[in-house]
């Protein structure tokens, strides 16, 4: 039965939300975070070890609610210690107690289950069909209906870019059907964007000046 509870697990507060599956680029300067990663990196990949959180340092408060990450691979080790690492999002956490014990920051961190539930087939085929439409006009790419039924509501928001305060909703969320639904809401949203973005380039093009509505 997996561990739902970590004590001394790195933590790693920024101004970014990560999510399961989501790539993170990182840039590791400070000693304490390098001593953190280098921990990581000592252990095998793939074991539990090898992950540390990422918290959203937002300008209220540190979120209690925070994605674990797990080094995929370093890209540059720098003369004076400096590390530029790419990360994966692997599982959602709750923090629960800060630890002071250690030379990084670390806590006791209680891995988040869901409750059993049964799928929205609707939400997910409404959530899909959408990211279907945005990733082509995002990038002229038609999507498979393998690929598009191999993806839930994380593999989906990993590789939009959306705004903190949204990805840290999803993150919160215990439910893969409310994630689809909140998510779908927030594609069709970044479909306008996208076609307000256009027109107003189309715009522009033809008389110099842009004019909305």
């Amino acid at each position: 039965m997996p561990v739902r509870v970590s004590k001394g697990f790195p933590l790693f507060p920024l101004g970014i939300v990560a999510l399961p599956t989501e790539s993170v680029p990182l840039h590791i300067f400070e000693d304490r975070y390098r001593k953190m990663i280098e921990r990581c990196l000592s252990v095998e990949l793939g074991s539990p070890g090898r992950e540390f959180g990422i918290l959203w340092l937002s300008e209220q408060e540190l979120k209690p609610v925070g994605c674990a990450c797990e080094v995929e691979r370093v890209l540059e080790r720098m003369d004076d210690g400096r590390l530029n690492i790419v990360a994966r999002g692997t599982r959602p956490f709750r923090l629960l107690e800060r630890q002071d014990d250690l030379p990084y920051p670390a806590g006791v961190v209680e891995f988040l289950e869901e409750p059993a539930e049964t799928p929205d087939v609707a939400a997910a085929a409404a959530a899909r069909e959408l990211y279907r439409e945005l990733v082509l006009q995002a990038t002229d790419r038609e999507l498979e209906r393998g690929e598009l039924d191999a993806l839930d509501a994380y593999r989906m928001a990993a590789t939009v870019e959306f705004g903190v305060e949204a990805k840290q909703e999803l993150l919160e969320l215990r439910s893969e059907n409310e994630r689809l639904r909140l998510l779908a809401r927030l594609i069709q949203a970044a479909i306008e964007h996208l076609e307000l973005v256009e027109r107003a380039q189309v715009r522009a093009l033809s008389n110099g000046k842009v004019r909305f509505g």
